[in-house]
């Protein structure tokens, strides 16, 4: 199985004027297309673009929730398959045999309270 090393960026907030790209969207996927052939040079593939949460810090102790969109890209780890990770071990040892034992059950502790019929509105008497 491969082994894959992996790297998150945000995606680009603004398009970049380029020539021929006019609208806002071309501008976009512009920019869009600068970054993503850039770390494709740098040997990542492009797998996929999350939107995640993220917790900011508003004023002294508050909080707000954003969502932030990433690209997340890949690629094979030098030498995979050769330094494979130690195995572990899944199988908890166990610390001493049990043996059920099949016979009477042992005498009650104190007496069972007495049980009645069931009554209804429980709430308040």
């Amino acid at each position: 199985m491969p082994n894959y090393e992996y790297k998150v960026v945000p995606s680009p907030r603004r398009g970049e004027k380029v020539r021929g790209a006019k609208t806002v969207p071309e501008r976009f996927a512009a920019a869009l297309s600068t970054l993503m052939n850039g770390m494709g040079q740098d040997g990542w593939e492009y797998l996929r673009a999350d939107a995640l949460p993220c917790e900011e810090r508003v004023g002294l102790t508050g909080t707000k929730t954003t969502y932030q969109s990433m690209l997340v890209f890949r690629r094979l780890v030098e030498g995979a398959g050769k330094a494979l990770p130690p195995e572990i071990d899944l199988q908890p040892e166990l610390q001493q045999e049990f043996t059920p034992v099949l016979g009477a059950a042992e005498a009650p502790i104190g007496a069972a309270p007495a049980l009645g019929p069931a009554r209804h509105g429980l709430a308040a008497e």
